[in-house]
């Protein structure tokens, strides 16, 4: 069993595509399940953000793996896996270890640097776990990446030079000190908007959001902040956008939440429409109002081109080479855990062989005293540990140090052992939860 890694994002695909294959939160379980029960998926993750759309299976096969994922990914987009497939991009095995810790890393990111995918990928896993999804592997693997993410951010700063797309969206909206804004959607996208208007001093907010609840919490989070803010119904955005100078859709919905009906006369006064969604929030119409700009992703990415990434080659090398350093030790440790369950059933069959031989020994002397017969049998398994240890911690150390040779088929043959029983050592437990 292999990890694969299959995705598209702003690096593959255009945003029309990213928009059909966008997962919905609230179909984001369903997805999961599909890709569970394909022929050659055991354990499914499905990371969907404002830019990329990324699936992390543990898989038989390359071939069955892709075509199993290609086919959920094309029927979620209501498109054929072959109109799909120049659009994606695939890693397998090692490969697909170092693109996580890349894109974990924010190496891959629109805004090179930024740190919210890595609570991104903290909160894909915590769904594919809940949804039953995730098995050891994927569990172990992902547990491995958060610490790499934050490794790579604790030890290059890549994460104080790269900015999240919220704050590219909003530099891209100009100077908002002392502004109004309006966000559209509360969830953590609207919550990381509210905290980067209130660094970027935003006079005043209002938030929107389908439950109006969700949306007065965060409107008091950003009082307790010191920012004046309040919550309104998405039937009142149209109120709100007459008061405001600025607006920030980021819903995750289905279809466009913010439309030319919302924008009344400005009058010469001039508004900003950021569209963080993907789908698009934002009707397209409204870029062609009077007095609106709208800002989105292809905005952003232009942007991005034009100017370069605020990142330096020293910072980018070092983040590269602790990525590629965890890779390597990575894999190193899956070699040796692969050969571990061999090693274990080794010794539980020669365990096996000396109780029969002790046992053959009593009864050929039934009238060995109690303790010679303690003796004889601690001695005998003294004789096999120390025959067994060199070449135990040999072999997994050149499992570590090689993929080249299969070191567990290679003791199975050696010592005759039954092919079912490092299986049955291996067999998978209940996953633990994350820290």
């Amino acid at each position: 069993m292999s990890v694969l890694a299959v995705g598209l994002s702003h690096r593959s695909a255009e945003l029309n595509t990213l928009e059909r294959v966008a997962v919905p939160a609230t179909e984001v379980t369903k997805v999961l399940h599909e890709l569970q029960q394909a022929e050659h998926v055991s354990e499914a993750i499905l990371v969907s953000t404002c830019n990329r759309i990324e699936v992390y299976a543990v898989v038989e096969t390359f071939h069955g793996g892709l075509n199993d994922v290609s086919e959920v990914l094309a029927r979620q987009a209501g498109m054929e896996p072959a109109d799909l497939y120049d659009s994606l991009y695939v890693h397998y095995a090692g490969a697909a270890i170092e693109h996580l810790f890349s894109v974990t890393s924010g190496l891959d990111s629109m805004v090179v640097g930024e740190t919210q995918i890595l609570g991104q990928i903290r909160s894909s896993y915590a769904t594919a776990r809940d949804a039953g999804t995730v098995g050891r592997t994927l569990h172990e693997l992902i547990q491995t990446t958060l610490r790499v993410g934050k490794r790579v951010h604790s030890e290059t700063g890549l994460d104080q030079l790269g900015a999240s797309v919220v704050s590219e969206s909003l530099a891209a909206a100009g100077d908002i000190a002392g502004k109004h804004a309006l966000i559209v959607g509360a969830g953590s996208m609207g919550a990381l908007t509210a905290s980067q208007l209130r660094k970027a001093g935003i006079g005043e907010i209002t938030i929107a959001n389908r439950t109006e609840a969700r949306a007065a919490r965060l409107a008091a989070a950003s009082v307790e902040q010191g920012v004046p803010a309040k919550a309104v119904q998405m039937s009142g955005i149209a109120v709100a956008v007459a008061e405001a100078d600025i607006v920030v859709c980021c819903t995750g919905a289905q279809a466009a939440v913010f439309t030319t009906e919302h924008v009344p006369a400005r009058d010469g006064r001039p508004l900003v429409v950021c569209d963080l969604g993907l789908p698009r929030d934002v009707e397209h119409d409204v870029a062609g109002l009077a007095d609106v700009t709208v800002v989105d992703l292809e905005t952003i990415q232009r942007r991005m081109r034009e100017a370069g990434t605020p990142t330096t080659e020293r910072q980018t090398a070092k983040a590269t080479g602790i990525v590629l350093d965890e890779v390597r030790e990575y894999l190193a440790g899956q070699r040796s855990a692969e050969v571990t369950p061999t090693v274990t059933a080794l010794r539980r069959r020669a365990a096996e062989v000396v109780d029969a031989e002790l046992l053959r020994l009593d009864n050929r002397l039934p009238e060995l005293e109690a303790g010679v017969r303690e003796e004889v049998g601690r001695t005998v398994r003294r004789v096999v540990d120390k025959l067994l240890h060199a070449p135990t911690v040999r072999v997994k150390q050149l499992a570590a140090e090689t993929a080249d040779t299969d070191y567990a088929n290679a003791l199975r043959e050696l010592f005759c052992l039954d092919p079912q029983a490092p299986a049955a050592v291996a067999s998978p437990t209940a996953t633990p939860k994350d820290e």
